[in-house]
């Protein structure tokens, strides 16, 4: 019997995709516990419409990260640090710090893990930092470390 996985079933398939399984296992178990349902006309049109619809989604997704990462380029993030001798600065810039310094100063709410860590950042001057924004859409934004006495 074919049916249409509406779940990741183990040793079966995953989610909406279409298997060949035993009439008994497919009744008795997957169309019962609603793991899977039969396939028909209906049932294949609305896999379809949520595969579509899914897709949309995700190209949804894709543009407001363009949007979001055209933002980012023209942001600017200035961080005061004590400096000591010879320049060297005393701690770092975290993400953490980024990430609250973007919401507070520019309204922008990103998530501090999706702030791609190269280190802490701790050299005076303009540094530029990754944002992973979606899986195929990478932002970038300046950090300026500016020294205080």
């Amino acid at each position: 019997m074919k049916v249409i996985l509406l779940e990741d079933v183990k040793n079966v398939g995953k989610k909406d995709q279409i298997v060949d399984v035993a009439d008994g296992y497919a009744r008795n178990f997957l169309i019962r516990n609603k793991h899977a349902v039969e396939v028909t006309k209906t049932s294949l049109g609305i896999l379809d419409n949520q595969k579509l619809q899914e897709e949309l989604k995700e190209k949804q997704k894709i543009a407001d990260a363009e949007a979001l990462k055209a933002k980012l380029a023209t942001v600017k993030l200035v961080f005061d640090v004590k400096v000591g001798e010879g320049g060297k600065v005393f701690g770092s810039i975290s993400t953490k710090q980024i990430a609250e310094t973007l919401q507070k100063a520019h309204g922008i709410s990103i998530d501090k893990r999706k702030i791609v860590d190269n280190g802490p950042i701790h050299t005076l001057g303009l540094n530029q930092v990754k944002i992973d924004l979606h899986k195929n859409v990478v932002g970038e934004i300046a950090v300026h470390l500016k020294a205080t006495k």
